[in-house]
């Protein structure tokens, strides 16, 4: 994942970009990560375990709601939708602030059940989960950019999967599915006619020029 990740960045022709084109890559960091975590197990060691547990726990709890709709929002040149995306941009930020706040607080712990469970109080609870998946999966929507979109629906759909399947590790599991996000980035970015037609698309009823 990290090579399509440095392939994906190598595509970015706009500074603006660069924060989305990063994904890949800082999915690419997450997993290396999740693997230094399962190490940790295999040949215990507790040091890297906790500094490997919190490491991922502030990727996949504190970075993605913050950072998706961020990074969506800066490529954004419709005015209505660049507004919409910014109520995303709060909402990701005030989540992942309130998740920092019960990291920090409160002992956070993996363990092994056939997959990696994160043990972290209130992540689950209502209504913090559905602002979570508004920051990282219903924000894309609002993207004029038609592959934006299609890594939204792709997002929330492998949430379901993952939650459906493996409830207790759904974490782990979605962040697993993320070489499927991965490419989708880099679809995005390697065909230059796909990320023109996404704008072009919506030019009338935006009112562009």
């Amino acid at each position: 994942m990290s090579v399509l990740g440095v392939a994906t960045v190598k595509k970015v022709k706009r500074k603006a970009e660069i924060p989305f084109a990063m994904i890949p890559l800082l999915f690419g960091a997450q997993q290396i990560v999740e693997g230094m975590l399962w190490l940790s197990f295999r040949f215990d060691v507790p040091l890297l375990n906790v500094t490997m547990t919190y490491l991922f726990t502030l990727f996949s709890h504190v970075l993605w709601p913050m950072y998706v709709p961020f990074s969506i929002g800066l490529m954004e040149s419709v005015a209505w939708r660049k507004k919409v995306l910014s109520v995303f941009q709060i909402t990701g930020i005030a989540v992942g602030l309130y998740l920092l706040y019960f990291i920090v607080r409160f002992p956070v712990t993996s363990e092994v059940h056939q997959h990696m469970v994160y043990v972290l109080p209130y992540v689950k609870e209502q209504p913090v989960l559905e602002f979570y998946l508004a920051a990282t999966c219903v924000a894309p929507f609002f993207s004029s950019h038609k592959i934006i979109n299609i890594f939204g629906v792709l997002a929330l759909l492998l949430f379901m999967v993952a939650y459906w399947f493996y409830t207790v590790a759904f974490f782990s599991v979605w962040c697993f599915f993320a070489a499927i996000l991965s490419a989708v980035i880099y679809l995005h970015f390697k065909f230059d006619i796909v990320k023109g037609t996404g704008v072009e698309l919506f030019s009338n009823e935006d009112g562009m020029v």
